[in-house]
């Protein structure tokens, strides 16, 4: 089993960056998955038990110039690592403008992925940081606990209002209630709502735009105006939606009334699915 990646671009050096910056705030331990042509950070929490769940998919040649590994067996050429996303982030902020940053998987004290960053330098002499992250590497048994997470078919899916404005109203929501419904139509409509027996507010959203249907999800049978809604914590909404340093190309939020929100953001680089469960 073997590891070792080069990125030389600055640009893709800081948008990787960017990605397991968002990732660091999502969650304190995730699994990265290597293989040939991809990356994937996971987080699967069990939704039936109130967990969130998240899978971030990233192409590795948008990334990365060099990017050569070996997976634990012939028949099976990927890796699983378990790590704090929050050391590899803090290893990253120390490569901002460096000239090169290798990584590649180690045996220190324990399985390591170490990180060494280039930096400019004023002299002949270049300076190299080296960061050595702790990782579990899980066993080929333990894969299938591990796969893409199932998007059952949804009631609504709607495109999201300006990411921030979003936020803002969450922030000034999140003192007045634990919970927070949110509810869309295939009208380009979006509600966010709080209602408490001392309080009511509501924001509404209007012609969002609704992704076209794929035939397999959004029943022609349902109504245009008809509201599908989920009652999420709004803590988990709110740290969603703060964690985010890449910037969107699209961002979707799919509703499974009663259930779950499927919030998806489609970057050029990469794409990220977090799933909130509905609560009673």
């Amino acid at each position: 089993m073997r590891f070792r990646a080069k990125i030389l671009d600055v640009g893709c050096l800081n948008s990787f960056t960017r990605v397991v910056n968002t990732i660091s705030k999502l969650t304190k331990t995730c699994t990265l998955r290597l293989t040939a042509d991809n990356l994937y950070f996971m987080l699967s929490d069990k939704v039936a038990n109130g967990g969130v769940s998240m899978w971030c998919e990233l192409d590795q040649g948008n990334f990365f110039d060099e990017f050569q590994m070996e997976g634990v067996a012939s028949d099976a050429n990927e890796i699983y690592l378990e790590l704090v996303p929050e050391n590899l982030s803090r290893a990253l902020r120390t490569a901002q403008n460096a000239k090169s940053l290798k990584a590649k998987l180690t045996k220190k004290h324990c399985p390591c992925l170490t990180l060494a960053a280039e930096l400019p330098s004023l002299s002949s002499v270049s300076r190299v940081v080296t960061h050595d992250i702790p990782v579990d590497v899980i066993p080929r048994k333990l894969w299938h606990d591990f796969r893409e997470p199932t998007v059952p078919d949804f009631d609504v899916s709607i495109y999201l209002p300006p990411l921030k404005t979003m936020k803002n109203v969450i922030d000034r929501m999140k003192n007045l209630s634990n919970f927070l419904v949110l509810e869309a139509n295939r009208s380009g409509q979006m509600n966010l709502k709080i209602e408490t027996d001392l309080v009511s507010v509501s924001t509404h959203f209007r012609d969002l735009g609704n992704p076209p249907c794929d035939g397999g999800s959004q029943g022609a049978s349902q109504d245009l105006e008809t509201m599908a809604q989920a009652r999420v914590d709004i803590k988990k909404l709110q740290q969603f939606l703060s964690s985010q340093q890449v910037n969107p190309s699209k961002a979707m939020c799919n509703i499974v009334d009663k259930k779950m929100v499927h919030f998806v953001w489609l970057h050029e680089n990469a794409s990220l699915q977090y799933f909130i469960p509905a609560m009673a």
